[in-house]
């Protein structure tokens, strides 16, 4: 995880999941790891063909998360519509921690299980999975990140 430090340290939840040992945080973009890059502004939704030993996160503020942010080398991809369960922004299409960013990869990626484990650390974090369970299954039943946008759509029109 590419950790910015520009958030509140109390609601940070990629510092939490350091604690738990459960990623790895890296302070500067040379640090982090080369991979699948979770990246909102990316042209291309991740699938299940992204599949990869190296997701990479980044967690910063949503105030800073603009585009120049996102400079990881890598492959960036962008999860597709999903919905918040975290308490700030509960309800709300798109507005993702970075802990439901990276479940949400996750299960896409077939690793519902890890998904699982780091939100288990979350009040909320079984939340989730329960709102977000229909879609996340049907990304993760997808081929490409063509399938992955084509039932993206079908939730944009409800």
């Amino acid at each position: 995880m590419r950790y910015a430090g520009d958030d509140d340290p109390e609601k940070c939840t990629a510092r939490k999941l350091a604690r738990f040992d459960l990623v790895e945080l890296h302070r500067s973009d040379r640090a982090t790891p080369y991979g699948v890059v979770l990246n909102p502004h990316a042209e291309q939704a991740l699938s299940p063909a992204d599949a990869t030993e190296t997701l990479v996160a980044l967690d910063c503020s949503w105030e800073s998360a603009g585009e120049a942010r996102f400079s990881l080398p890598g492959e960036h991809r962008a999860l597709p519509y999903l919905v918040a369960a975290n308490p700030v922004n509960f309800g709300r299409p798109m507005q993702l921690t970075t802990v439901e960013a990276l479940a949400a990869a996750l299960v896409i990626l077939g690793d519902r299980p890890h998904a699982e484990q780091v939100l288990s650390k979350f009040t909320w974090g079984e939340t989730f999975l329960e709102l977000n369970d229909e879609p996340l299954r049907r990304y993760a039943d997808c081929e490409d990140s063509a399938d992955v946008v084509a039932i993206q759509a079908e939730y944009l029109d409800r």
